[in-house]
């Protein structure tokens, strides 16, 4: 399709599923905010949150309505994609009201592997070109599932709707786990009950401990994707989303998605970051090796659960988008 096309005026009824998701989505929450008011630090905040996404959503579709083109239409997705970034923070503020589970899943890695391969990988590997091959994997994460979105609004727009819908379906569905299993990860346990505790191989129990505590274990810095990788925890960082892994899930989802756009460079270019990336979430300490294992298998869960339900109720809805 040549790039004029996208500006010409052709109307497409109905909303994007990454738009009726998002709204399902930001239901479920506010009702978790009501449930949960008087223990968040900010519930009116997080209300405010879900009125500037209404008001963004509303303004990119009214702008769609004034001038129906598929540029237009493609914009419309932008607000759910940006709203991920609003979201995972919160789901801190929900599983914080709940006591934390780390103690759990540490004991599940001693009991599987022998040992903390958190701790254990990076005591290992300590020079500094693997170090930074880690970081960029990881750091690559968003750049990875943009780039695969973006593949499909620009190349592959006839089944851009579904695999949208699975890609953010997804996300939600590892937000809404998180919501009610609170697991901060390695790099906040540890810190928080001391590396030399888990190197004899007792986990206490931290209860309510990370309601009031967020610091983190502090890395050696090596190199730039260190450095930048440090620099998004600090920024963007919460003691939530380790069980199961959502960066190893959701980069599975994105690869499989890839591969579907039957564009083998896309995929092929991605896959070694792909690995490194899985990697990673061990490497720096954000993730139990159980937490990531279990992200591999759920994202193959939801995948396949996200793509059965838009063929079973989108497709045939009056939500669905018409290419």
């Amino acid at each position: 399709m040549k790039l004029q096309d996208y500006f010409k005026r052709n109307y497409e009824k109905g909303l994007w599923s990454m738009e009726s998701i998002t709204l399902i989505y930001m239901a479920f929450t506010t009702l978790l905010i009501g449930i949960y008011w008087n223990g968040l630090a900010d519930p009116m905040g997080m209300i405010f949150t879900r009125l500037v996404m209404l008001v963004a959503m509303a303004a990119v579709y009214g702008l769609y309505r004034l001038y129906p083109c598929r540029a237009l239409r493609v914009l419309r997705v932008f607000p759910t994609l940006l709203g991920l970034i609003f979201w995972y923070p919160e789901t801190y503020d929900f599983c914080s009201q709940l006591p934390y589970l780390d103690h759990v899943f540490a004991q599940i890695d001693q009991v599987l592997f022998g040992c903390q391969p958190a701790l254990a990988f990076n005591q290992l590997v300590t020079d500094t070109f693997w170090s930074e091959a880690f970081n960029l994997g990881y750091y690559a994460y968003y750049y990875m599932m943009g780039a695969t979105i973006l593949f499909y609004l620009f190349c592959r727009y006839p089944e851009a709707d579904k695999a949208g819908f699975v890609f953010l379906g997804s996300f939600f569905l590892y937000y809404i786990i998180y919501e009610f299993l609170p697991v901060a990860g390695p790099q906040y346990y540890f810190k928080a009950v001391g590396v030399e505790t888990a190197d004899t191989g007792i986990f206490p129990a931290v209860g309510y401990y990370f309601q009031t505590h967020t610091e983190m274990l502090t890395p050696e810095i090596k190199g730039i994707f260190s450095q930048l990788v440090q620099g998004a925890q600090d920024v963007g960082e919460r003691p939530t989303a380790a069980f199961p892994s959502s960066h190893v899930g959701m980069s599975t989802v994105t690869m499989m998605l890839a591969w579907r756009t039957r564009n083998r460079w896309l995929f092929w270019v991605m896959f070694p970051i792909y690995l490194l990336l899985c990697a990673a979430t061990v490497y720096i300490q954000a993730h139990y090796l159980i937490d990531s294992i279990c992200g591999f298998f759920s994202a193959i869960l939801f995948f396949y659960l996200t793509r059965y339900i838009y063929d079973r109720y989108l497709s045939v809805s009056h939500l669905r988008t018409h290419p």
